[in-house]
């Protein structure tokens, strides 16, 4: 076994069984390992514990749970766990609010299963990914929410850590709404150093995800020319 290459883990969330067995075998026949599968909210959060997938491909639309609130409480106990969004809707409410939730991607089910596939794959590397028109909307509602007061802590808080210059430069790309892999293009480094970079940025801005990358970022200017 090739300890680079290891399959991606994956649990398939929905209500539908036609459905999510359908996607598990797409998944499964793509080399992805499918660690779980659930059919409501209570049962995706007990299984998701229990399989540990790197990524969640869930459905919002859930018995016994909503799938935002199913989102919210893996994610909170797993920030590291990266969730895809699977809906039938494109309700720019619906979107927000799994964004909000830790959602890192949302895909409308009218997806063929070549994106379905290639969006679980960016999903696992920290990608955000949407449906083509939803990226514009989520980027939007970033820079609202770096448009209001921050919370009435600034007084007695150290100052922001410092980056390196490198770091700065990844954070300003990374605020663009670029993919790692345009970074690493456009940077001249590997997929693998954007990543470590990214995290080493998380790490000393104590931030958990991405999503809030972004709005540190957006806060500070850094999505500008």
């Amino acid at each position: 076994m090739s300890a680079e290459q290891d399959p991606i883990k994956v649990m398939v969330v929905d209500d539908h069984p036609m459905w999510r067995d359908a996607v598990a075998r797409d998944l499964t026949d793509s080399g992805f390992e499918v660690v779980a599968t659930a059919g409501d909210g209570e049962q995706a959060v007990r299984r998701a514990r229990a399989a540990a997938p790197d990524v969640l491909v869930l459905d919002l639309n859930l018995p016994a749970k909503p799938g935002v609130q199913v989102c919210k409480e893996l994610v909170g106990s797993n920030p590291a766990l990266r969730v895809l969004v699977l809906s039938a809707s494109g309700e720019h409410a619906d979107v927000l609010e799994a964004v909000k939730s830790g959602a890192t991607g949302y895909l409308l089910k009218s997806a063929s299963t070549q994106e379905l596939l290639d969006a679980v794959r960016r999903t696992a590397v920290g990608d955000p990914v949407f449906t083509p028109g939803l990226a514009g909307l989520v980027l939007g509602e970033y820079r609202r929410l770096a448009a209001e007061p921050a919370p009435a802590a600034d007084a007695g808080e150290p100052k922001a850590p410092r980056l390196t210059d490198r770091e700065t430069e990844v954070l300003r790309l990374v605020a663009k709404g670029l993919s790692y892999k345009q970074i690493a293009e456009r940077l001249v480094i590997s997929h693998r150093t954007v990543q470590n970079h990214v995290q080493n940025t998380l790490g000393k801005l104590q931030l958990h995800n991405r999503v809030e990358l972004v709005r540190y970022a957006i806060e500070r200017g850094l999505d500008g020319e």
